[in-house]
């Protein structure tokens, strides 16, 4: 008995997930998942122009986990969409808290990215519209669903956060390049970098901001006992190589039904859900500019990534400390910045590049006037969706954004919650989010109408999320 209670109090103190309040109820947890599936013939979107969709490779989901100490249930939901409108999020967080009970600011719902995907943005994105349409409808539907069945299932269990690094898949895509050798820009300018160049090109000097390697996930399983589920982040913008018109939820679902298969639980009742969520991707991809890849058939390369990060994932349970006594938290704020607006000269280059009329499927001056002209008929301002969640003493951090991966970076260092991590594209959609000094750069996450925000909105969201992180720091444990 006494080298029991030893042992107890010496897991107490090496666990990650340290569970500070002494009157802290034990975890429960479930999980779920929803076919957020779209019809064939809607508009694949992720290229400059859409592509129309005849075929589903892959079901889309929402995959669902719930948590609750006791106190607190928080709701945890990755969509396999490009993006999310912030309308869907408003409808379906109001459908949780009536339905499931869990308010608002304790449901996050982010977006995956992937490219292979139909719009729930809206028809008037940027700008937010009014009513949702029937398919952003049947997704805020669906994901409410998913919450509920997995609040339904809740049952005891513990949970525990680890890390692995997986660089070899991750590169910025953002390069400098010899003076010369970099294209005029869709506005007639010259960049100082260039997304996505020529692999393999002589004309490469350097990426222009690093990458982050390592994938932070977080293990839910019954007491000793079948795994619930595992949430997982990993900094990888999308890998694509998809069938003309395939609808397809790319490497972020093939890594979660490769986690099935390494647990040899895909006949497990109830499902054990797996889900991988975009971490700070905005200017990381998979193409390795340096050393170019041989060309790969269709998924073949989606298949072998998401395989890889999973066995890198499997490789890690082994040794995880699992924890039952953790408190949740969380916050949630809007706090308003300017869009980018385009100045008198954009304006009037805008209104003469659109009534010469398009020149082609793919004319990029012509798409970013019809860009430039939509930003100039919105208000000054909107409200931006930062959401933090704890989970002992794990840190969420989110945006509404494609955050470039040094914010990111950033958020992990100096949260004073640790460990703390970073999910993208949570509660809407509004543009890249650059640095400052990438903004100074140029190139194509830059440009008016790709980046949507005011050119200081980094600084400011990273500013605000720190500070709410920090209002969720644990009450220390009394002497």
């Amino acid at each position: 008995m006494h080298r029991l209670l030893l042992g107890l109090a010496l897991f107490s103190i090496a666990g990650l997930f340290t569970g500070r309040q002494l009157d802290a109820q034990e975890l429960r947890a479930g999980a779920a998942t929803s076919n957020i599936t779209p019809s064939l013939g809607d508009d694949i979107i992720g290229g400059f122009t859409p592509i129309r969709a005849t075929h589903v490779h892959d079901e889309l989901h929402a995959r669902c986990l719930v948590l609750d100490d006791g106190k607190t249930k928080l709701a945890l939901v990755v969509c396999d969409l490009l993006g999310i409108s912030p309308l869907i999020s408003e409808e379906a967080r109001k459908e949780i808290a009536a339905q499931a009970k869990i308010p608002p600011e304790c449901v996050m719902i982010s977006a995956t990215h992937t490219h292979s995907a139909t719009s729930a943005l809206g028809r008037d994105r940027p700008a937010a519209g009014l009513m949702l349409d029937d398919y952003q409808r049947f997704v805020a539907r669906r994901i409410a669903d998913g919450v509920l069945r997995a609040a339904n299932d809740l049952r005891p269990a513990e949970i525990a956060f680890g890390t692995v690094d997986v660089p070899e898949h991750v590169f910025n895509r953002r390069w400098k390049m010899r003076e010369g050798t970099v294209p005029e820009n869709p506005f007639g300018g010259i960049d100082k970098v260039k997304m996505n160049p020529p692999a393999g090109s002589p004309n490469l000097i350097e990426p222009a901001g690093p990458t982050d390697p390592t994938v932070s996930f977080f293990m839910v399983r019954e007491p000793e006992g079948s795994p619930i589920s595992l949430f997982a982040t990993y900094s990888l913008h999308y890998v694509g190589g998809v069938g003309e018109g395939h609808i397809s939820a790319d490497y972020f679902a093939m890594f979660s039904e490769q986690m099935k298969r390494l647990l040899e639980v895909e006949h497990q009742s109830p499902a054990f859900i797996a889900m991988m969520a975009n971490g700070t991707s905005g200017d990381i991809n998979n193409i390795n500019f340096k050393q170019p890849r041989p060309g790969k058939k269709p998924y073949e390369q989606m298949r072998y990534v998401a395989e890889d990060v999973a066995s890198k994932v499997h490789g890690q349970l082994e040794d995880l400390k699992y924890r039952r006594d953790v408190t949740l938290d969380a916050r949630y704020r809007e706090p308003t910045l300017a869009w980018r607006r385009p100045d008198k000269e954009q304006r009037e280059w805008a209104e003469r590049r659109l009534a010469q009329g398009e020149q082609s499927g793919r004319d990029l001056p012509y798409i970013y006037a019809e860009r430039v002209m939509k930003l100039a008929g919105l208000p000054e301002t909107t409200k931006v969706p930062l959401h933090v969640l704890r989970i002992g003493d794990v840190c969420i951090g989110t945006m509404p954004c494609e955050v470039f991966c040094e914010i990111g970076l950033e958020f992990k260092s100096r949260c004073k919650l640790q460990p703390a991590f970073m999910v993208s594209l949570a509660h809407g959609y509004f543009g890249y989010l650059p640095t400052p000094a990438q903004h100074d750069l140029g190139g194509y996450e830059t440009w008016i109408g790709t980046n949507r925000l005011e050119r200081n909105a980094s600084d400011k969201l990273l500013s605000e999320l720190l500070e709410m992180a920090e209002e969720l720091q644990p009450t220390p444990e009394s002497p």
